[in-house]
């Protein structure tokens, strides 16, 4: 595969769906990404943890080419997450933490295609941690498609044309984590 890459497994995700569930408020406080007009990700639901510092009126371009993110409250209020941020931060040999966000996916609904381009999408590295998902849940890269599973973490090439269908049972939920590695992991 050249889009995807399984880089780990058996992760403790169980303690963050806890958390997620008592707090669902947290979920579309911020809405840049799922709202705007012909966004591919009109049908999903968002938790930003790390995301570019957003100031009044914001020009979306210039939101798409800063590297810098900073915490936003959601962080301090799940902190199951930062275990595993900065574990695989660890893992990958991170040199600095990019935007995180925790994405869901109602079955039925998909994400539909497109590529991720900009500065931010040649600076970072892209990895998603599957908290939930389920047999269905399909996720198309290129000619490549990939189910991923609860508790697995997968590199994955954002800059091919991308998207994710949920025909499964129940909700996909994963924690989008960009690092920047200073070195190539495929």
């Amino acid at each position: 595969m050249k889009n995807f890459l399984k880089i780990g497994e058996g992760v403790a995700v169980m303690p963050l769906l806890l958390a997620l569930q008592q707090k669902p408020y947290l979920w579309n406080q911020h809405t840049l990404r799922t709202a705007h007009e012909h966004t591919p990700h009109n049908e999903v639901d968002d938790i930003w943890l790390r995301f570019n510092a957003l100031e009044g009126d914001v020009d979306r371009q210039d939101v798409l080419d800063q590297h810098e993110s900073i915490n936003y409250p959601a962080l301090a209020e799940l902190p199951e997450a930062r275990q595993i941020i900065f574990n695989l931060m660890a893992y990958v040999q991170g040199e600095r933490l990019g935007r995180v966000i925790i994405t869901k996916l109602e079955p039925g609904k998909q994400v539909y295609p497109h590529v991720d381009s900009g500065d931010h999408a040649d600076y970072y590295e892209r990895f998603h941690v599957v908290l939930a998902s389920a047999p269905g849940c399909l996720f198309y890269a290129g000619d490549e498609v990939v189910h991923m599973k609860p508790g697995e973490i997968w590199w994955f090439q954002n800059q091919a044309e991308h998207s994710v269908k949920n025909n499964g049972a129940t909700e996909r939920i994963h924690m989008i984590v960009d690092i920047r590695t200073g070195r190539s992991l495929v």
